[in-house]
């Protein structure tokens, strides 16, 4: 069966699995743990759990009730692993324990790995029906975890393999008492011969040793209404869509249009904070260098095109996860949203009013203005670990065998980290969730995203700050910059004075 008629026939009979929403920096909005509470939907597009300092919405039904598609029509062989594990590695363990913030992930993870029914595989690791396996579930926001986390090193509790997400992962990355190289369960670059680059960037140590890996890619785009970027902008295809939003000052005329030709009724963009998201994608100086913040002419740049937008009405007033922000979808304030591939489940069918909704139908993505990503989850593995082969299994299946992936990327369903997997099931047309294609008027939606997941480039430019900083900096261009009209130079002093409060061992000249 080709792939088409395989997913196809997969969505026709079963309820597909939902996924878990992220992000990857914080912005105008509400903490991780109240995200996570945020409103659910049954069919969720490929997700990313992590939610760093302002969580998407997480959709919590994960995989249980999606069953294993068939694989056979996958043409990759499984990557093999010639590496050997190293003697100081622990083996032999009682239970291989694998811990994370919430259950989106690692049941229907543990499924693929060991064959175990989708369906009820989430059931069976809360009630410890799962033979050799422990779950440790926190049941909280992405931005709690780590907090949890220090609370099992401390303890001295048994723990074999943990989640990380990218804004605080280098805390436990740069910590070789905390994660182990993955060299040293023989995993080296051929085995991760096809994941994308910033993926890989962020799993490393500042000293480039890879020490985690994630299985999934949180690629973003533009998610736009199709039929008010016809009304206002003549855009009747996505191509057409992103010619006139290619670059960011493309955006900004764009949004000038819809706002003059929509009487100020409608902004381009969702909020702020959203569009940071995709923004500071864009930057090519790290945030800390030589232990000093630079301020550089980057942030003037964006300072100055979210101005324009914000006194122009290109730009909702709105708070990311709010009612006001998922409810804009549907009552014309707003024309598009950045999200990732986490976006276009829940909240995407939630800002389409759900399936039979009043925009449901109505809506296109293309890449905009700028690649980047929004989110996303590494995994890592504890140093003490007496479970290393089965931490090398688990992560090979996750994120090195290219059957696996290719099955795990129709059945969650989810958009892995593989961009040999994911080219293959793109052209094949694959459809990935019927529910979100038709929202989409039949749209390969994953097609839009593809190029943006291969142009990311964050080599060089992750620190252990970024999450700080990038809230810091958003939060004093809105406050003095956007709504307290301050000059520029009064804006970096308050960028200064933020930062310098939460990151105390910089230097401060």
């Amino acid at each position: 069966m080709n792939t088409l008629k395989k997913t196809l026939a997969l969505v026709a009979t079963l309820a597909m699995a939902a996924t878990a929403f992220a992000s990857c920096g914080s912005s105008d909005s509400s903490s991780s743990t109240a995200a996570s509470s945020s409103s659910k939907t049954d069919d969720a597009a490929p997700a990313d759990d992590s939610s760093a300092d302002d969580a998407a919405p997480a959709d919590d039904s994960s995989a249980d009730d999606a069953a294993p598609a068939d694989d056979s029509s996958a043409a990759d062989t499984p990557i093999e692993s010639t590496g050997e594990i190293d003697a100081s590695v622990g083996q032999g363990g009682d239970k291989f324990t694998v811990a994370a913030w919430n259950a989106d992930d690692v049941p229907a993870l543990i499924a693929q790995w060991k064959g175990i029914d989708y369906a009820t595989v989430a059931d069976d690791l809360a009630n410890g029906k799962v033979e050799g396996i422990d779950f440790i579930n926190f049941g909280v926001g992405g931005g709690d975890a780590s907090e949890k986390y220090d609370q099992l090193f401390s303890s001295g509790s048994d723990l074999d393999v943990y989640f990380c997400e990218a804004d605080w992962a280098l805390k436990y990355i740069n910590d070789d008492s905390k994660t182990l190289a993955l060299d040293k369960l023989g995993l080296g670059d051929s085995d991760f011969a096809n994941i994308y680059s910033y993926t890989d960037e962020i799993g490393k140590t500042t000293s480039g040793v890879r020490k985690g890996v994630s299985w999934q890619a949180a690629a973003g785009g533009f998610y736009y209404r199709a039929d008010l970027a016809e009304e206002y902008l003549g855009a009747k295809t996505p191509d057409e869509m992103q010619a006139q939003i290619s670059d960011w000052d493309k955006f900004v005329t764009a949004a000038q249009t819809v706002s003059e030709k929509s009487s100020g009724k409608t902004a381009l963009a969702d909020t702020l904070g959203g569009m940071w998201q995709a923004y500071a994608c864009g930057r090519t100086t790290p945030w800390v260098k030589d232990n000093t913040l630079q301020i550089d002419d980057f942030c003037q740049k964006f300072a100055d095109t979210a101005k324009a937008l914000w006194d122009c009405g290109g730009v909702t007033k709105n708070s990311q996860w709010s009612d006001e922000w998922t409810a804009a979808g549907t009552n014309d304030s707003c024309m598009g949203y950045f999200v990732s591939t986490w976006g276009f489940g829940g909240f995407a069918l939630d800002a389409a009013g759900g399936e039979g909704g009043a925009t449901y139908g109505k809506w296109a993505v293309c890449q905009g203005p700028q690649p980047f990503y929004w989110g996303g989850t590494w995994i890592v593995v504890n140093p003490a670990t007496d479970n290393g082969q089965e931490a090398r299994d688990f992560i090979i299946s996750a994120a090195s065998d290219e059957a696996a992936m290719s099955t795990y990327a129709t059945t969650k369903p989810e958009y892995v980290n593989n961009s040999k997997v994911m080219d293959s099931l793109i052209s094949s047309d694959t459809v990935f969730n019927e529910k979100i294609t038709n929202n989409m008027g039949g749209q390969n939606f994953y097609a839009a995203l593809a190029d943006n997941a291969k142009t990311i480039n964050f080599n060089g430019l992750i620190t252990e700050y970024d999450a700080t900083v990038k809230t810091d900096f958003i939060d004093a261009v809105k406050t003095n910059y956007l709504e307290g009209g301050a000059s520029w130079d009064d804006t970096v002093e308050a960028f200064k004075d933020l930062v310098s409060e939460h990151i105390t061992s910089l230097n401060w000249d």
